[in-house]
């Protein structure tokens, strides 16, 4: 019997992305918590499968050639999983080329961007006008980017994919964000389907319980010591 998928996972956006996508392949998945706030993502284990000391990663203990292979960065590990088990992630090149280019899209635009406005308008020490109105600002155009997107396509990249699954944990947390979804009725309508998938349903609920046995990060000043401000080590 093949062993489950190693997830070493912390309840985030990016975290989130793999529970969903384990969950909508139904394959079996063991989850190891890394406790970012906590500073376990700098254990020296764990820098070997996610040398950037960042979750999500996997170990797949049947990889290519039925040998283990680890697979960190959220967007290669649903590129691997899409490809390993051909869902999600289109094998015809003009549909896979969709997929990608939401998918990057999300790595580079809307995580960073809506990570940043989550910053500046929660957790920095102090408030400042220029970096709130900058990241918020940011968000509301990539938003807006998705909203026109949506207009004539049901999903970002036509059919139900990775790409979507990359991008919900990001909007959920809207409101902190500083947007109202009312504004974008088309990513409100994609926003409302995707999130009534009851495998996203799943994968959003993996590590809650863990989550509410930690301080809010707004007011946690020591895991804030451990996740800002890093420099080499």
């Amino acid at each position: 019997m093949t062993k489950p998928i190693e997830l070493f996972f912390w309840p985030t956006p990016n975290g989130y992305k793999i529970t969903i996508m384990l969950e909508e392949l139904g394959v079996p998945y063991e989850v190891k918590y890394i406790n970012i706030g906590k500073g376990e993502q700098f254990a020296p284990d764990f820098l070997k499968i996610a040398p950037n000391n960042r979750m999500p990663a996997i170990i797949d203990p049947d990889g290519p050639g039925g040998a283990p292979i680890s697979v960190f960065e959220s967007g290669a590990i649903l590129q691997y999983l899409g490809r390993k088990y051909g869902r999600f992630y289109p094998k015809d090149e003009r549909a896979r080329v969709q997929v990608e280019e939401w998918l990057f899209w999300q790595m580079g635009g809307l995580g960073p961007m809506a990570g940043q406005a989550h910053h500046f308008r929660q957790y920095a020490p102090e408030k400042i006008a220029y970096g709130i109105d900058r990241y918020t600002n940011e968000v509301n155009r990539l938003y807006g980017v998705m909203d026109r997107r949506l207009a004539d396509h049901e999903y970002l990249a036509g059919d139900y994919s990775i790409a979507d699954m990359a991008c919900i944990g990001w909007v959920r947390p809207y409101e902190n964000q500083g947007q109202t979804l009312e504004d974008f009725p088309n990513l409100k309508r994609w926003f409302e389907a995707v999130l009534a998938r009851p495998a996203v349903q799943r994968g959003i609920e993996v590590g809650q319980e863990e989550r509410a046995r930690q301080a809010s990060l707004a007011e946690d000043k020591e895991a804030q010591k451990v996740l800002f401000n890093q420099r080499a080590r």
